[in-house]
């Protein structure tokens, strides 16, 4: 059972999508819920179908007092690294929510400071607490919609499919059809 609140205070969960792909951007999101929120089917993204991932982000965006969406492209990645270009996404979307959090729950250990705003990494966040389960929701269905309409520019990576993770099909066809602008040249996009 996921918590409603860490505090009192108005928070915002913020996790991200996309760390561990070979291709396109790493997207994050921030959510402040309303106090003590209810939704029994809000979960960790990780563990939903897409069916049920679709249905609960229109419901978190309806029901949110405020949310935002954050993106560093595979570009950003590549001169800054993943962890650094996770927080700037991070940032981003904090940045434009339409209410000031007093505190941020940060799925992960690891989290720079933004705005002077106290924030608390939690492991497995996104499996705890309800702000961080919708956030890692709104992130990981916008970066699917983004590598799915990638997918239509470069269908041979099946991105539609494999959203950019490394799957056997998406290095076989790495060696077949080379890198594309959107694949982060400083990962190993090919086992050795």
């Amino acid at each position: 059972m996921l918590k409603q609140n860490y505090s009192k205070k108005i928070e915002a969960g913020c996790d991200e999508s996309g760390r561990g792909c070979l291709a396109g951007p790493v997207v994050a999101a921030a959510v402040i819920l309303p106090k003590n929120y209810k939704n029994n089917m809000l979960n960790d993204s990780k563990l939903l179908s897409k069916e049920k991932r679709e249905k609960l982000k229109v419901i978190i965006e309806k029901d949110a007092l405020s949310f935002s969406i954050g993106v560093s492209t595979s570009h950003e990645i590549d001169n800054i690294n993943i962890l650094n270009a996770s927080i700037l996404a991070m940032h981003r979307a904090i940045s434009t929510l339409h209410i000031t959090p007093e505190l941020l729950l940060i799925d992960g250990n690891q989290f720079h400071t933004y705005n002077r705003i106290p924030h608390k990494c939690i492991i497995k966040g996104d499996s705890k607490f309800m702000s961080i389960a919708a956030a890692s929701i709104l992130a990981k269905t916008f970066r699917d919609d983004i590598m799915i309409e990638l997918d239509n520019k470069h269908p041979y990576y099946n991105w539609k499919n494999n959203k950019g993770y490394p799957t056997l099909k998406h290095r076989s066809s790495i060696t077949k059809n080379g890198i594309s602008k959107y694949h982060r040249k400083s990962f190993q996009l090919l086992k050795k």
